[in-house]
């Protein structure tokens, strides 16, 4: 494959050849370690539940305070995307943000831990530089599949800590320590790779496949014009339609992430090692089910154009509402699983069409829409959060609603008209000069 310092056509997820396939995988790789952090200690909760005393109203406040934070953060960081650039953020975000995962474990309070988990869930913002560099690393063509996979791959980072927090706990127990000091040392793992991992992202990325911005505005003035894209971006109906979308399928599925291995642990009667699997592999289906949205969105767009698209989402939204609601009155782990299965395939898909879509919203403010867009899935995921906090509804009951509320949102994309333009969308590039 040749080098090029053009957004590529194709997506050959083998290669590692150019700034452009090199960029995508350590985009993805950083969302993956990233996901690791912010959601390492979900898995371990019933342990931190005994250790530190927690009700379940705590409990809910905890998750609250997991994904609050990030509402903000993602604005913010996809503002800083289009002005400072992709790779000083990310490399930024990873660096800070490794501080309280590793030292979460310094806290022997409600108190302590509630603001040590709202310090944490600033890293779900990495999301917004993930979805932005592959958007100006890839042609309009073939970005849904690119922003897809490379969301779908981090994503996995949830499933993966599922499983693996769990054994890196159990390891510290077999060295010899009492689980209220194995949780705490198990959180300093995905910290230091968080720190080493900034490091490298920094090194070996560009802002561009035309070079870094300071690189781009010393041979081209015109290079950068980013004021006022988060204004822009916010005037569209058709972001804050996505942020409805969004909070009902990436909200939903960070939820989910939080209180799964809790979930299956209580209401099934199933081992910490169990609950952890079963939650796992909800997490795992990003290996290829928020890829397939991206690929078939690609697919319906070039056919039907964005009305499409919108479409689509609307159809996978429906559908995911439908499969929590039935998750929800399961009366036996196994139709649990194979409900929470199919569910999780609608809602995965529904991520990545919504990520085919974001690009084509305003090519100026790329970074602005991506961060409202994203901050809408973390205002899916506290509004969620309060229904598993209530002491007056169970944890089944509060799925049920959050299926109803996900048919409404179905029902409010459908009739949204994607594609309005307000901007003539020619290249998925936020930079005028990268075709000089």
């Amino acid at each position: 494959m040749e080098t090029t310092n053009k957004p590529l056509e194709k997506l050959n997820i083998f290669s590692f050849k150019g700034i452009q396939m090199q960029t995508f995988h350590l985009t993805w790789m950083a969302f993956f370690l990233c996901f690791f952090g912010w959601f390492g200690l979900a898995p371990l909760m019933t342990i931190v539940k005994t250790d530190l005393g927690l009700t379940k109203g705590q409990i809910g406040n905890i998750i609250i305070a997991s994904v609050a934070a990030t509402v903000v953060a993602r604005i913010a960081i996809g503002k800083l995307c289009d002005s400072w650039g992709p790779r000083k953020t990310y490399s930024a975000l990873m660096a800070i943000c490794s501080i309280p995962v590793m030292t979460v474990g310094l806290v022997h309070t409600y108190e302590g831990f509630l603001l040590f988990r709202l310090a944490i869930g600033v890293i779900g913002a990495s999301f917004v530089i993930t979805q932005y560099h592959t958007s100006v690393m890839f042609d309009k063509k073939i970005v849904g599949t690119a922003n897809a996979v490379a969301g779908g791959w981090g994503n996995l980072g949830g499933g993966v800590t599922n499983m693996v927090m769990p054994l890196i706990f159990a390891g510290f127990i077999g060295a010899g320590y009492l689980p209220e000091s194995a949780w705490r040392l198990a959180m300093i793992v995905p910290g230091v790779m968080l720190l080493a991992f900034s490091f490298l992202y920094y090194r070996f990325t560009k802002d561009t496949p035309a070079g870094n911005f300071e690189d781009i505005l010393l041979t081209n003035t015109k290079a950068v014009k980013t004021k006022g894209s988060l204004a822009i971006a916010a005037k569209d109906p058709r972001t804050w339609a996505l942020f409805l979308a969004y909070g009902a399928c990436f909200g939903i599925e960070i939820t989910f992430d939080n209180i799964a291995a809790l979930y299956f642990f209580e209401n099934f009667n199933t081992t910490l090692a169990v609950a952890g699997i079963l939650a796992g592999t909800f997490g795992f289906m990003n290996l290829f089910a928020r890829a397939v949205g991206g690929i078939i969105a690609d697919k319906v767009g070039n056919k039907y154009g964005m009305i499409g698209k919108g479409k689509l989402l609307a159809l996978l939204l429906a559908l995911e509402g439908t499969g929590i609601a039935i998750f929800a009155q399961s009366g036996s782990i196994v139709v649990a699983v194979i409900t929470m299965l199919a569910f999780a395939m609608f809602l995965k898909m529904a991520n990545g069409v919504t990520y085919a879509i974001v690009p084509f919203v305003n090519q100026k403010a790329i970074g602005s829409v991506s961060g409202i867009v994203g901050a809408g899935g973390n205002v899916g995921a506290v509004l969620a959060g309060f229904l598993f906090k209530s002491s007056e509804i169970t944890y089944s009951q509060a799925f049920v609603y959050i299926g109803v509320a996900i048919a409404c949102v179905a029902a409010i994309v459908a009739l949204v008209n994607f594609d309005k333009t307000s901007e003539v969308i020619t290249e998925v590039n936020p930079l005028e000069a990268i075709e000089a």
